[in-house]
This record gives structure tokens, C-alpha cells and sequence, in this order.
């Protein structure tokens, strides 16, 4: 089986929609796929519903949180998996964690128009697509004013990755493990050591989440050096947590194609197992084409 469990959709700030990006799992041969959108849930009927025959869909999402026992805080991301979307205490959290990254779009387009730069916030949100708002989206904007080529040159020093680039409110990460797990979902650690995105938190703290609740951490992924992906197997082995590996795809928001990291069948079922706030989704034989 193959099996990525991060994958993202223009429910947040991928360039597929989700009925797009469970065509393309199926197209690269993926047995599973996960959405894990940014702070939403708002893809998993559209996935769903268009799920091609024999492709497994987890619905997830990606929680934005930081770790505030330090100065400064330290950003970091949970994958939550199968958790009752209509959780009140999550819900609301995700609201708000939505509704800080709106109010950061809009500061940046305000410091982007200072400089001189015509960018509108009413353009960044058509970008978003009614989905959640985030940098990617004032990417598109400098991009379409040949201030950068791709979006990763779009996440420059100069332009979104520090001159234009601001803080917003992310979830307390141990308020999100208990919201997940109340929600009756799955919580694991995205890209735990990735250095070259910045600081990361040590594995003491690491040792804290897991015994509030955390079941894995995301060892294979593109953000990893072949060391990284190795301390963070050995400290998944050393805590009892799970190790997975997945894509992070984004379509054509970054180059890593889906597939190009997979998680371990076994450690797909004990997700699936560990969870109770929602089910994996497959397609209704003779519904779907």
C-alpha cells in the first residue's frame, strides 16, 4: 500500500481543489490520502464525494499552534487526524486561529501598499478561494506583479519570508493535543525537525506532548535531512509514538509531488484504530465514476 498523510487543497492553500487532489492521489498511485488542510475541515465532503474507486481518504487537517513557554514562541504544526468535525471546543478554536490569519493578510497587504506595492486584500481573498487565507495566497498577488516568480521566491527575506512577514495567534500546542484528542482524534507532530524552516523545539518538549497525548511524529518528509528523519524515528521508538511519512503536497505551490513520501501500512491502522471522531471515507461502489 501507499499511504501519504499530508496533503493539502484550495480549502486552504494548495492550487488543487479537493475533488482535484483525490483525482491526482489516485493518479500517482496512492492507496490512502490524507486532506489536512490548514485549520479547516471545509474539503473533506468535496474529497469525499469525488473519491475515485479504491482510493481511502483520511480527513485531517493541519493545525497551526506554538509552543509559548519560550521568547519568542516557537511555531510549530500538528496533523490531526479523524476528529469529530463538529467538535464546539475545536471548532472555535479553528475559528479563531482562521480569522488571526485573515487579520494577518490583511496587515501584510497594508505594509506591502506602504511600500509602494498595489496589492489588495480584496485580490490575496480571491486568491484563497474561499478557503483559509495564508501567505501562499499574498504570493499570488507579488507573482502576478512579476515581483517574483514562484512562490517560493515570493518567501525571500525581502519580501514575505522577513521584510513583510508577521506573527499571528496559533492554538497553545498542548490546548491543541487535548482538542484533538477530546474530538476523539489522532495528533501527530508535522515535520518535527525541520531546521532549515527555522527553530525547532527540543525533544524534551517533544517528551511533554507525548505524554499529554501526542501518537506520532512525522519522520519522512521532503523539509527532513536523511540525520533528521533518522533522530526523529529514534525519538518516535524512544517515546512509544508512531513515525510517519508524507508529501506535504501543495500542487503547484511547491514541487514535491504526492506520493513522495509514504507512511508504513501498520502505522496507518493504528491511526485508524487510536481514532473515534470520525472514519476513514471510501467510495460507494456504483455512485462515483
Amino acid at each position: 500500500m501507499r499511504i501519504d498523510l499530508h496533503a493539502h487543497s484550495t480549502a486552504s492553500d494548495g492550487t488543487l481543489t479537493p475533488a482535484e487532489l483525490v483525482a491526482a492521489a489516485a493518479a500517482a498511485r496512492l492507496d490512502v490520502v490524507a486532506i489536512t488542510d490548514h485549520d479547516t475541515t471545509a474539503g473533506w465532503a468535496a474529497a469525499t464525494a469525488a473519491l475515485p474507486a479504491g482510493l481511502t481518504l483520511v480527513p485531517g487537517a493541519e493545525l497551526s499552534c506554538r509552543w509559548y513557554a519560550v521568547d519568542p514562541p516557537i511555531p510549530l504544526h500538528l496533523l490531526a487526524y479523524l476528529f469529530d468535525p463538529t467538535s464546539a471546543e475545536l471548532v472555535a478554536a479553528l475559528a479563531q486561529v482562521r480569522q488571526a490569519r485573515e487579520h494577518r493578510a490583511e496587515r501584510m497587504v497594508e505594509l506591502l501598499r506602504a511600500d509602494g506595492i498595489d496589492v489588495t486584500y480584496a485580490e490575496v481573498r480571491g486568491y484563497a478561494a474561499g478557503g483559509t487565507v495564508g501567505r501562499p495566497h499574498v504570493a499570488q498577488a507579488l507573482i502576478r506583479r512579476g515581483l517574483a516568480g514562484t512562490v517560493a521566491e515570493a518567501f525571500a527575506p525581502q519580501l514575505l519570508g522577513e521584510r513583510y512577514r508577521l506573527p499571528k495567534e496559533d492554538l497553545d500546542v498542548f490546548t491543541a493535543v487535548r482538542l484533538v484528542r477530546d474530538a476523539g482524534g489522532v495528533a501527530v507532530f508535522a515535520h518535527p525537525r525541520a531546521t532549515r524552516r527555522g527553530r525547532v523545539v527540543p525533544d524534551e518538549l517533544i517528551a511533554q506532548l507525548a505524554a499529554a497525548g501526542l501518537f506520532g511524529l512525522e519522520a519522512d518528509h521532503s523539509d527532513h535531512t536523511p540525520q533528521e528523519r533518522a533522530h526523529v524515528r529514534g525519538l518516535a521508538a524512544e517515546l512509544g509514538l508512531v513515525a510517519t511519512g508524507s508529501s506535504d503536497f501543495h500542487g503547484a505551490n511547491k514541487t514535491v509531488q504526492l506520493g513522495a513520501d509514504t507512511t508504513d501500512p501498520q502505522v496507518y491502522e493504528q491511526i485508524a484504530a487510536a481514532a473515534t471522531g470520525y472514519a476513514v471515507q471510501r467510495s460507494v461502489p456504483g455512485t462515483l465514476s
